[in-house]
């Protein structure tokens, strides 16, 4: 049983919950592997089609990766803590169910490069965002300077990575870094409801539609055109088709079931 994740189910929605309070839930080797192991279990798990993560308690969704353990490192331990962060943000970001991080508070260094390897990202008004690692005379190493450029920009990615600028959460919205800010209260409710309205989608076809969208990025548009076409092709003749254009034509709600 893993000692700080939280997983809740609620119908086809999996809730996990970053459970580390008294250290503001930051990211040390054991919850990087705990977090590896949750998302790798409910990416296979049939019944769950939407994810949402977040962290415990009101002042944190992950303040970071944890400086007391990383202090210590040389080298080859940085390299190693680097590429086990690497390969959850990968493993989320190639799961074929989306991920939505619901940001409630600090989200820093690991925090950020948590939130940006989902698929989407909602924050609390209180939410701060930022890559502060070069104040520790250090840099990202869980993919902050591959995808925050690719999501707000380079000239954007070089502020804030080169100056440790910590963003609130509207600023995060106008960069791009979240789709929309709430009251602290509403923040979960919000992503818990977005996450169902996905879930009740077609899984196969929400499943092509990430795929389709993270390939096309490293295309050029006339090969993610095809890439986009064969994954739509590859749609027909799937159990959810055929039932969510037949329900359609019926004028009734689909029953997807994932084949």
């Amino acid at each position: 049983m893993e000692q700080n994740i939280i997983v809740e189910i609620r119908e086809a929605v999996a809730l996990v919950t970053v459970n580390r309070p008294k250290a503001l839930n930051a990211l040390n080797g054991l919850v990087i592997a705990e977090l590896l192991a949750t998302f790798q279990a409910l990416g296979e798990d049939l019944e769950v089609k939407a994810i949402v993560v977040t962290g415990s308690g009101e002042r944190a969704f992950v303040a970071g990766a944890d400086i007391a353990e990383m202090s210590g490192f040389d080298s080859e331990q940085a390299l190693g803590f680097a590429r086990t962060g690497q390969r959850l943000m990968n493993c989320i970001g190639a799961l074929p169910k989306p991920v939505i991080a619901a940001v409630n508070g600090f989200a820093l260094g690991g925090g950020l490069e948590l939130a940006l390897a989902c698929d989407f990202a909602y924050a609390s008004e209180n939410a701060k965002l930022g890559l502060p690692e070069v104040t520790l005379g250090i840099m990202p190493g869980f993919g902050g300077t591959q995808k925050l450029g690719r999501l707000a920009g380079v000239s954007r990615a070089n502020e804030m990575v080169f100056t440790g600028k910590v963003l609130s959460a509207a600023e995060a919205r106008d960069w791009g870094l979240v789709n929309a800010v709430f009251p602290a209260g509403e923040l979960l409710g919000k992503a818990l409801e977005t996450a169902a309205r996905i879930a009740g989608n077609g899984l196969i076809g929400v499943a092509c539609a990430k795929k389709s969208i993270k390939g096309g990025l490293d295309l050029a548009e006339p090969d993610g055109m095809e890439y986009e076409a064969e994954l739509f092709a590859s749609l027909f003749g799937t159990a959810d088709q055929k039932e969510g254009m037949g329900a359609f034509l019926e004028k009734r709600k689909a029953a997807f079931t994932g084949a």
